[in-house]
């Protein structure tokens, strides 16, 4: 079970385990902010909530300056896992201006792609293959995207997730 780390503003700052979130709670450099009942931790003294969303008591702020790194997983995440070009089921990023044609691995050059649109363009241009984007491909933004494990997030956390999208 993982926690989710808040900062004062409520802005997410990580993903804990549960036992690392009750440390921080006992030692009294975090509150809990929202709790799962229904599977307490069990101790000699007694049993606990366990966290599902603790803050943190002093303020520690994101810089806004901070960008999100190129991955696959991130290019398939931000498309939807949808084909820029047919708009299928996407298993597969395609480089927009190929690698071998001077293309860089960019969050603008790079979109989601199905298997067969991929093996048709090959190495040419969408403007080769008489090919339109139905995406613009653009670096995510948000907090939501900065923070790791928040892609397989818990329904506690819905509500902290959306404040900082």
């Amino acid at each position: 079970m993982r926690t989710l780390v808040l900062n004062a503003g409520y802005e997410p700052l990580g993903v804990v385990s549960f036992k690392r979130a009750i440390v921080l709670v006992m030692n009294q450099k975090a509150t809990v902010v929202a709790s799962d009942p229904a599977h307490p931790v069990w101790a000699a003294s007694g049993s606990w909530d366990r966290p599902s969303v603790i803050i943190l008591r002093r303020y520690v702020r994101i810089p806004n300056g901070r960008s999100v790194p190129v991955s696959r997983r991130g290019v398939l995440r931000r498309d939807d896992n949808r084909c820029g070009y047919c708009g299928g089921s996407a298993s597969t990023i395609d480089h927009i201006l190929p690698r071998s044609r001077g293309g860089k691995d960019s969050w603008e050059n790079l979109v989601a792609c199905c298997l067969r649109c991929n093996n048709l363009k090959s190495d040419r241009t969408p403007q080769e293959m008489n090919w339109t984007l139905l995406v613009t491909p653009k670096a995510p933004h948000g907090t939501s995207w900065l923070v790791r494990g928040v892609e397989r997030g818990v329904p506690d956390w819905e509500e902290y997730l959306a404040r900082a999208a």
